[in-house]
C-alpha cells in the first residue's frame, strides 16, 4: 500500500468557535434542504476520509451560503474541504460529509507554523483514490432501551455530517458547526469546531428527546504530530489512575503494523467497539480466542511519573487524569496542552518509538472518552463534552 502525508491538507483549511446556545427539540429542518447538494459528480478519484453512500455536495452552494467569516470550501472529489483561517496565520482543515478534522497549523514561537496534527493519505483496499487517516474524529454510539411503547431500543452512531453554521471572523476566532441527528430516534449530535489563534476546540453537544434515557459511549481522537515518540512526555498526569487497555480502533484510526493478533485483550477491546463502526475483529481472531478460552484481562495502576516518557508502546484509559496536562516533544521544540470538559476519561496511545523519526506512526493518540463507564443522559435534555488543543508556544 502506497503511503504519502497530508501537507495537501494543512495550509488552507480553518475551523469556527462552538455555539453555547441548548437545543430544546428537534423539527423538521434539522438537516440543511436538499439544494445544498448536486446531482452532478466529479469525474476524477478522491481521497475520502469513509466509504459512506451520500449525496454529492454543492460546494458552490455552500461557497455562497457560508462564506464570509474566514472559512472557505474546495470540492475533493465526492467531498468537500472546509479550509479555515485566521488573520494571525493560524489554519486548520476539515472535511464533509466525515467531519474529520484533518490539519491543524498555530503560529509558532519562531514566527512560522506548524502542524500539531498527524494525518496519513494511503491507497484505498480497492485500489480506487485514497484514505484518509488521522487526524481528529468523532466515534461516539448512542443507545437506548425501550421502556415504553413511544421508545423502541435503538443504538445509532452519527456518521455523515451537514454544515449547519458558520460564525466568527478571521480576526479573532472562527466556528463551524455540524450536525449529525437521526430523527426517527429523536436524537441530534452537533459537532463544533472552534479556531482562534492560539487554540482549537472540538464541541460536542447532543440533544435527547426522547422519553427515556440515552448512553453514551465513545470518544474524540485526536493524533498529535511528534518527531518520535522518543522524544515526548506527558506531563501532568501523576498520581492518576489508569487501566491498561489495547489501541482503540476508529475508521479514521492509523494503525501500527506491529499490532498483536493473537493479543485477546486487543481483540476484547476491538469488540467492544465493533457494534458502532470503530474496528470490527476478523473470523480468524474471534476463533483463535475462542479456541485458547483467553478472557479479556484488566491491569489497573496508578501513574508515578509527572514527566512520563512515551518512548515504549502503551495503551491507556486514565479514570482520574487532571482536565488539563501537555504533550511535549523535544524533537520539534513545541507542546500542545490537551483540555477536556464534560468527559471524565482520558485515552492514551503511542505506537512506540521502534518506528522510522517523523514517519508514518510519529504520533501520539490523545483521546477525550467516556469507554469504560458511558454517559447517561437523560429524557429530553442535553450533554456537552469538549476537547481543547491548545498552542503554548507563541
Amino acid at each position: 500500500m502506497a503511503t504519502v502525508y497530508s501537507s495537501i491538507f494543512s495550509s488552507n483549511i480553518i475551523h469556527l468557535q462552538p455555539a453555547t446556545n441548548p437545543i430544546t427539540k428537534i423539527t423538521s429542518n434539522l438537516i440543511p434542504p436538499h439544494n445544498n447538494f448536486n446531482a452532478s459528480t466529479r469525474n476524477f478519484q478522491l481521497p475520502r476520509a469513509a466509504s459512506i453512500p451520500h449525496p454529492p455536495i454543492n460546494v458552490d452552494y455552500l461557497e455562497t451560503e457560508f462564506s464570509g467569516h474566514g472559512t472557505s470550501f474546495t470540492s475533493l472529489g465526492e467531498s468537500c474541504v472546509v479550509r479555515m483561517g485566521l488573520d494571525n496565520g493560524s489554519v486548520a482543515t476539515l472535511m464533509l460529509p466525515s467531519g474529520l478534522i484533518t490539519s491543524y497549523k498555530p503560529r509558532m514561537w519562531h514566527g512560522g507554523l506548524q502542524e500539531l496534527l498527524h494525518t496519513s493519505v494511503s491507497e484505498g483496499d480497492d485500489g480506487r483514490g485514497a484514505v484518509i487517516r488521522g487526524g481528529v474524529s468523532l466515534a461516539f454510539r448512542c443507545e437506548g432501551g425501550g421502556d415504553d411503547e413511544e421508545n423502541e431500543v435503538i443504538s445509532w452512531s452519527p456518521t455523515i455530517w451537514n454544515l449547519r453554521n458558520v460564525g466568527g471572523s478571521p480576526d479573532e476566532s472562527i466556528q463551524v458547526e455540524l450536525i449529525s441527528s437521526n430523527s426517527e430516534d429523536k436524537i441530534e449530535i452537533k459537532h463544533i469546531v472552534t479556531l482562534k489563534e492560539d487554540a482549537i476546540s472540538s464541541e460536542i453537544v447532543i440533544t435527547n428527546l426522547r422519553s427515556s434515557s440515552l448512553r453514551l459511549t465513545g470518544s474524540i481522537i485526536g493524533h498529535l504530530a511528534v518527531s518520535t515518540p522518543e522524544a515526548s512526555y506527558a506531563v501532568g498526569l501523576e498520581r492518576a489512575n489508569y487501566f491498561v487497555k489495547p489501541q482503540i480502533f476508529s475508521k479514521f484510526s492509523i494503525i501500527p503494523p506491529d499490532i498483536n493478533k493473537n493479543d485477546s485483550r486487543q481483540l476484547g477491546f476491538k469488540r467492544l467497539l465493533s457494534d458502532w463502526g470503530l474496528g470490527s475483529p476478523n473470523q480468524d481472531m474471534k476463533d483463535e480466542t475462542a479456541k485458547n478460552g483467553e478472557e479479556d484481562e484488566e491491569i489497573e495502576g496508578e501513574e508515578d511519573d509527572n514527566y512520563k516518557h512515551l518512548t515504549e508502546k502503551l495503551s491507556l484509559i486514565y479514570t482520574s487524569a487532571p482536565r488539563n496536562f501537555t504533550i511535549m516533544d523535544r524533537g520539534k521544540r513545541n507542546s500542545v496542552a490537551v483540555g477536556r470538559e464534560g468527559f471524565n476519561e482520558l485515552y492514551i496511545f503511542s505506537p512506540g518509538s521502534n518506528h522510522k523519526s517523523y514517519g508514518k506512526y510519529s504520533y501520539i493518540c490523545i483521546g477525550q472518552a467516556a469507554l469504560l463507564k458511558p454517559i447517561t443522559i437523560g429524557p429530553h435534555s442535553e450533554w456537552r463534552g469538549v476537547q481543547h488543543l491548545h498552542n503554548p508556544n507563541l
